[in-house]
């Protein structure tokens, strides 16, 4: 029997944060603080944060310390209505509504997964009528059906187990990735000077965009076709499709090119620098310079060339509006112009790591689909987990801690 409880209930303190004045050198510089932001909040687990500030920037500010295992929800923005479980001691600015769970009175993993839950419910409060955002007031007053503890932390343990495989997949990548780009370092980054440009080691193919005022362009599944925008919402580092895919007759329509499979996305506008591997054929819009690699050069050091030198890059772009990279520009960026037998070497020691990762990304995005399809059917009790009895640690040995 559930019971329905105030999320104010259930926490023993419920907080938001502050932020330092801009502009104030000893607020920031050299900060040891973790500062979260809401963009940094998406169902996820927080373990660092993109910003520190210093003791005086935490003196000056509303900014707390928040506890690990509390519950951090965006207020504004575009992530309004989602949550994240802090996983180290940190601090939030004013747009995060932090909860601290009292153990006694919920598992704190349930009280995550029932607003992952009800997310949509979240994000109607902030978007509906005159109220554009969330706040601490309307929070505090959610209703929450809690089950009893067994049942609660049973739900959680499901759910945090594919959770947990998500996240070693996802350490696992980052590791290889550094192995990766610190071979690329011992290989090819100890010369001086430029002998070379990017036109030497691939062909730089922009993209295009079918008119939007016909919906026959576009269809849920058909020829891939990539936005930075679609970049900007993922991690991975592989992709076959964004968010719309375009039909033939959308292809035939303008002068987007097909990139095939192995070709290195880098996104020249809006902003320059998100980088991405063709899994399959794909097409782009105009805001990529791609680089379709040359076969003696392969797809690893393209990519970890970029992903060395893409401040470089932006540094280059021109622009009133915005910053934007154009394809002369591109092809014209100085490199040193890589040694053939390196660059086979390269390639053929990179190739089962690159497989290795996109396998990671695709065994991660499974078990996703199996945690979204689980969760409603957990929380809402059509699944019963009152009597599964599941150890307190994961035979991987990588806990929710």
């Amino acid at each position: 029997m559930s019971s329905r409880v105030k999320i104010a209930d259930i926490c023993t303190k419920i907080c938001s944060g502050g932020t330092p004045k801009s502009g104030i050198a000893e607020y920031y510089e050299n900060g040891k603080i973790p500062w979260l932001n809401t963009g940094e909040i998406n169902f996820n687990r927080i373990r660092h944060t993109n910003s520190y500030i210093t003791e005086a920037g935490l003196a000056s500010s509303s900014a707390k310390w928040i506890s690990k295992n509390s519950i951090s929800i965006a207020m504004y923005g575009a992530t309004a209505g989602k949550a994240a479980v802090i996983k180290i001691p940190l601090t939030t600015n004013q747009a995060c509504c932090n909860l601290e769970v009292n153990e006694s009175a919920a598992d704190y993993r349930f009280v995550y997964y029932w607003l992952q839950y009800n997310y949509s419910k979240l994000a109607n409060l902030a978007n509906g009528g005159a109220q554009q955002n969330l706040s601490a007031k309307t929070i505090k007053a959610l209703e929450i059906d809690l089950p009893p503890m067994p049942v609660q932390r049973s739900v959680a343990e499901v759910l945090s187990r594919l959770d947990d495989k998500v996240e070693l997949n996802n350490r696992l990548n980052d590791y290889l990735e550094q192995l990766l780009l610190t071979r690329f370092d011992r290989l090819f980054q100890s010369a001086d000077s430029f002998n070379g440009t990017i036109s030497d080691i691939g062909e730089v193919v922009g993209g295009a965009t079918p008119s939007k005022k016909r919906p026959d362009y576009y269809c849920h599944r058909g020829i891939g076709w990539i936005t930075p925008r679609d970049l900007s919402r993922t991690s991975d580092k592989f992709i076959t499709h964004g968010a719309d895919d375009i039909t033939q007759a959308g292809f035939d329509s303008c002068s987007a090119k097909k990139l095939p499979a192995g070709s290195v996305l880098f996104s020249s506008r809006a902003p320059i620098g998100y980088i991405a591997i063709a899994a399959d054929e794909v097409t782009t819009n105009q805001g990529f310079k791609s680089i379709v690699p040359r076969a003696e050069v392969g797809t690893a050091f393209v990519y970890c060339f970029l992903a060395r030198n893409k401040d470089r890059i932006a540094d280059a772009g021109s622009g009133t509006t915005f910053p934007e990279v154009s394809g002369k520009t591109m092809a014209g960026i100085g490199l040193v112009l890589p040694d053939a037998g390196h660059c086979a070497e390269f390639e053929e020691w990179a190739k089962p790591i690159l497989k290795e990762q996109f396998c990671l990304e695709e065994e991660s995005h499974c078990l996703g689909r199996l945690r979204d399809t689980l969760l409603p059917k957990l929380m809402s009790g059509v699944i019963d987990v009152s009597e599964i009895e599941l150890p307190t640690q994961p035979n991987n040995h990588l806990s929710a801690d």
